[in-house]
């Protein structure tokens, strides 16, 4: 398949487009990286340098693969990290463009704000962009548990409001997303030492739980690396349950191979074969 993924770059680590494209890459897939900014590392580290791409050139670089014809044969739009809200035009718009030559194309909007252990990490208005823009008009929306209680302004501890809370997010005022991913799951009455992914349609949900790794600093980009991995493989075959097991057990294998190696980058390139082949598989169950 062919994904266009308008994402973050760091040139040291994986984070947003070094995350989304190699374990795509690795599956056989074709992705057109259109890099939203340019950064030595990630902001996990405290002190960066690099900028963010101005909408400008965010444009040019989307309509120069438009006129190579490529966007009719587009099966996946991707985007993440946007790091100014100057580019929110560009997202919709692109989106626009994608759809208008393949309308079976299909766009996971991961709308990345924060996270637990760091809270709001994006610049004023990008919250509302995705509240209020990109998240009605995607097909699939992955936020982590976090972002799901931001977008939503509820607390979620039990797995009945972490599926109320998802559903609020496929309630669009046209349509709202398809599905749900919630990348990410901790609450209070799931059994110890684990995580959970959960996706939710209006009607439907299922969980796939797989152990915590006790890393002294989680590796960052995992969220990124999960929402390319389910929609390629649920474009793939159109089956949710299939699509959340096969992406937890690949990732579950990457940060088993992390931790093993005592590294708090995503070690992708070192475990790739494990992207492909998970040795431990884990299942899905609808609830």
């Amino acid at each position: 398949m062919r994904f266009l993924s308008l994402q973050s770059h760091v040139a040291y680590g994986y984070v947003g487009n070094r995350a989304a494209a190699f374990p795509l890459q690795r599956l056989g897939h074709e992705v057109w990286a259109v890099n939203t900014v340019e950064f030595s590392n990630h902001t996990g580290y405290g002190a960066w340098r690099g900028r963010a791409a101005s909408a400008e050139q965010v444009a040019e670089i989307v309509q120069g693969i438009e006129a190579l014809g490529q966007f009719a044969r587009c099966d996946g739009l991707l985007t993440g990290y946007v790091g100014d809200a100057a580019l929110a035009d560009v997202v919709l718009d692109t989106a626009r463009r994608v759809r208008a030559a393949n309308p079976r194309a299909l766009w996971c909007c991961d709308p990345v704000l924060g996270d637990t252990d760091t809270g709001i990490y994006v610049k004023p208005g990008i919250d509302a962009f995705f509240r209020d823009r990109a998240i009605p008009a995607a097909d699939l929306v992955t936020p982590n548990h976090f972002e799901l209680e931001y977008l939503t302004g509820r607390t979620v501890s039990t797995m009945s409001e972490a599926l109320s809370a998802a559903r609020l997010l496929l309630a669009g005022e046209r349509r709202g997303p398809r599905l749900a991913l919630i990348t990410s799951l901790r609450r209070a009455d799931a059994a110890p030492d684990t995580i959970e992914m959960v996706a939710v349609t209006p009607d439907a949900a299922w969980r796939v739980a797989t152990p915590m790794i006790g890393f002294p600093i989680a590796p960052n980009g995992t969220g990124d690396a999960v929402a390319a991995l389910f929609t390629a493989h649920w474009i793939a075959g159109d089956d949710v349950a299939e699509a959340l097991g096969k992406a937890a057990s690949s990732i579950f294998a990457v940060l088993e191979a992390t931790e093993a190696m005592g590294e708090r980058e995503l070690q992708l390139v070192a475990a790739q074969d494990r992207l492909v082949a998970p040795p431990r598989l884990f299942t899905a169950e609808r609830l």
